[in-house]
């Protein structure tokens, strides 16, 4: 099985309400990890993660692989804020 078909089987065991899963062939031989939102909502991205020919390989793939994927969730979700406390302007009143 190629790390594509590998990756796109463990994808199969996954279904979310909001999101959609993909998996895309990458650079020297590497998977991309596709995340996005089954709905378009403006200004929302579409998040993109690498996955490593040393990460195909381990040995616990489908532990890892969850792992990765619910970390790449939580910085797909972290990265839609369009305002925090940690930007510049946190202290100003919006106009």
């Amino acid at each position: 099985m190629s790390p594509l078909e590998r990756v796109r089987t463990e994808l199969a065991r996954y279904e979310h309400l909001l999101l959609e899963f993909a998996a895309e062939p990458a650079e020297r031989g590497e998977v991309s990890l596709i995340i996005r939102l089954k709905t378009d909502v403006p200004g929302a991205h579409v998040y993109v993660a690498p996955l490593h020919e040393r990460d195909l390989d381990h040995p616990q793939f489908p532990w890892m692989f969850q792992k990765y994927l619910y970390d790449c969730l939580h910085d797909y979700l972290c990265e839609m804020f369009t305002r925090n406390p940690q930007q510049l302007n946190a202290g100003k009143e919006s106009q």
